[in-house]
C-alpha cells in the first residue's frame, strides 16, 4: 500500500509536505487494521476505531488527526459514492487500496478476504470481477491523465481479471 501510494503522491504532489507524508504513511499502515475484528466489506469503522487507539496509545494528539480517521473509515467505500470528496488522504489511500487488489497478490488477497467473509468458492470469481472492475474505473479516473502509470496497473488489473475468469470456468466444468 505505502508504495503504491507514494507513486501517486509523487504525481499528484510531489512538494507535498512533511506532516502530510507522515500521515499518508500512518494512514495506509493502519487502514486495514479493522479486518482482524470485521473482515466485512465495511470495516472501515473498525479500523478507525482501533486507529484511534493506537494513536491515543502513541500520545498523538487526536485533534490532530482527523482527516487520517475520516480516510481510514471511509476507504471501504468501493462503491465510490458519498466520500468525503476534500480529503486528499482518503483519495490517495483508497487510489492505493485499488492498485493494490490487482496482480498475483491481489488474487492472494481477494481469495483469503473473501473466505475470511464466508463466501463459497462458486461465488468468489465473479464477487471479485465486479468488485475489481469498479476499483479499476475509479483508478482510470483518478490517474488517467498519467498514462504509464493507468498502463502499469491495466497489466496488473488483467492478470486479476484472466485469473478469476479463468477460475469461473473451470468451476462450471467440474
Amino acid at each position: 500500500m505505502w508504495n503504491y501510494a507514494k507513486e501517486i503522491l509523487l504525481l499528484y504532489d510531489d512538494q507535498a509536505d512533511k506532516l502530510f507524508v507522515d500521515k499518508l504513511l500512518i494512514t495506509c499502515y493502519l487502514h486495514d487494521l479493522g479486518m482482524s475484528i470485521d473482515p466485512g466489506s465495511k470495516h472501515g469503522l473498525s479500523s478507525k476505531m482501533l486507529s484511534a487507539e493506537f494513536l491515543i496509545k502513541n500520545m498523538m494528539n487526536m485533534s490532530d488527526y482527523p482527516d487520517i480517521l475520516e480516510a481510514i473509515e471511509n476507504h471501504d467505500n468501493k462503491e465510490y459514492i458519498d466520500s468525503p470528496s476534500h480529503n486528499k488522504l482518503l483519495l490517495l489511500l483508497s487510489v492505493a487500496d485499488d492498485m493494490d487488489a490487482f496482480g498475483y497478490i491481489g488474487i492472494y488477497r481477494y481469495i483469503e478476504i473473501y473466505l475470511a467473509r464466508g463466501i463459497q468458492p462458486d461465488k468468489i470469481g465473479p464477487m471479485i470481477l465486479e468488485n475489481a472492475a469498479r476499483r479499476f474505473k475509479n483508478l482510470e479516473s483518478v490517474i488517467g491523465r498519467f498514462p504509464g502509470l493507468l498502463e502499469k496497473h491495466r497489466k496488473r488489473y488483467l492478470v486479476l481479471e484472466s485469473f478469476f475468469k479463468e477460475f469461473g470456468s473451470e468451476l462450471e466444468s467440474v
